[in-house]
């Protein structure tokens, strides 16, 4: 068991969700102890199967993934989670041992553009550039030989390489959130507008149980005016300046509940992407008022 954390960590970079990588860890014990004792005592490394054993049942949830996504109402963003210290539980509850460590590879930027690999990619790139896991090992997940492994991460390493542009300082990326809250709580467009990318795009996350824009919003005006029309919904919500991910983000709450968390790319002074994530059942880990 105190591969545990290790295992969950793993399995939220690769499925970008804590309830699923709850179940991928569950499904992965029951293996373990659905063997006879002489079994496991013949397994000379017992993390190494339980890793190998997580990332194959990562691997084939990630298969049905996109499946499942195709009848999901909605964009779909990855689960986002709190600072350690405000994590409020999860899924059967999660014990603080358990929780996320975060790094650059758990920012909403990060997950979602692995949510963008294939399968393979994604799980050979996390196992090998995030985890350190040789390729011989991840071949043993992945089911290919070492080099098509390599060249699986090789593929992944393309992807971000074309997507992700250098991150500003924490600092920085805090006040262009902070403003931003500012500009959005005075319904200031000119402001908004001067905090957004050209090309900045928002996309919103309700899972079909609350109301959220269907497709995502482009452009800096368009943003604008989508927030600014919508302050008078904010009526009786406290917005707070948090942790998303590991940057600095947004979160609303009602009656001391989370009903939003908004991820926030900055690029340079501007916003590049916004995240908005709505759907209360990606919204377990943090305070419930």
């Amino acid at each position: 068991m105190s591969e545990r954390r290790q295992l969950i960590n793993l399995a939220y970079r690769l499925l970008g969700s804590l309830s699923e990588a709850e179940d991928a860890v569950q499904e992965t014990y029951a293996r373990w102890y659905a063997m006879t004792p002489p079994q496991r005592e013949a397994i000379a490394s017992p993390g190494a199967w339980l890793t190998t054993v997580a990332g194959r049942v990562c691997l084939d949830v990630l298969g049905s993934a996109r499946a499942r996504r195709e009848r999901y109402v909605g964009e779909w963003i990855p689960e986002p989670l709190p600072e350690p210290a405000e994590w409020t539980g999860g899924p059967r509850g999660t014990d603080p041992a358990e929780r996320i460590t975060l790094d650059e590879s758990v920012t909403m930027a990060f997950l979602v553009v692995l949510d963008a690999m294939t399968p393979a990619e994604r799980v050979a790139f996390v196992l090998h550039d995030v985890f350190g896991y040789p390729f011989a090992e991840v071949a043993a997940v992945v089911g290919r030989t070492p080099a098509a492994c390599r060249q699986l991460a090789s593929s992944a390493r393309r992807r971000l390489r074309v997507t992700r542009s250098p991150r500003p300082p924490a600092a920085r990326h805090a006040r262009v959130v902070r403003d931003f809250r500012r500009a959005w709580e005075a319904k200031d467009i000119a402001a908004l507008v001067g905090l957004l990318a050209a090309d900045v795009t928002a996309t919103g996350d309700g899972g079909g149980l609350v109301a959220a824009a269907p497709h995502p919003i482009v452009g800096a005006e368009r943003v604008a005016l989508f927030f600014a029309g919508r302050a008078h919904l904010a009526l009786g919500l406290t917005l707070l300046e948090r942790t998303v991910n590991g940057r600095p983000g947004l979160v609303a709450q009602l009656d001391g509940g989370t009903v939003s968390v908004l991820a926030f790319d900055v690029t340079g002074d501007r916003i590049s992407r916004i995240w908005a994530v709505l759907n209360p059942d990606k919204l377990r880990a943090w305070p419930t008022g």
